[in-house]
């Protein structure tokens, strides 16, 4: 499972990309994801201060959008 996120700066925040972080395990089940998305989203942020998450969600490897 991955967890999309769309990222702005804090300084700038009209400058914004897309990220993801890859979960270590490969369940499709979409509940788990969530369930383990908030501890993984508050560390991602807490190495990355600059930046801000202003949306996430959660994928399977095989079906990732083109877009968040």
């Amino acid at each position: 499972m991955l967890i999309l996120l769309s990222i702005c700066l804090a300084a700038q925040p009209s400058q914004c990309k897309e990220d993801r972080i890859s979960l270590s395990y490969e369940a499709t089940n979409p509940f788990i994801c969530l369930r383990t998305a908030q501890s993984a989203l508050a560390t991602w942020q807490e190495t990355h201060p600059e930046w801000h998450v202003t949306r996430w969600r959660c994928a399977t490897r095989e079906s990732l959008p083109k877009d968040l």
